[in-house]
């Protein structure tokens, strides 16, 4: 939960400081962002 949850807050991190391997990307961003929503799915239990 928790690693999810800051995994995704990196990613987006990284992303925007532009640290990615290949420069910014939306792709990029749509996976921390799936990341973090992966990490409240599984801090919920939603069913």
């Amino acid at each position: 939960m928790f690693g999810l949850l800051g995994l995704g807050i990196l990613i987006i991190f990284f992303n925007y400081v532009g640290w990615m391997p290949g420069g910014t990307s939306n792709g990029i961003l749509l996976l921390g962002l799936g990341s973090i929503l992966g990490g409240i799915i599984t801090a919920t239990q939603y069913h």
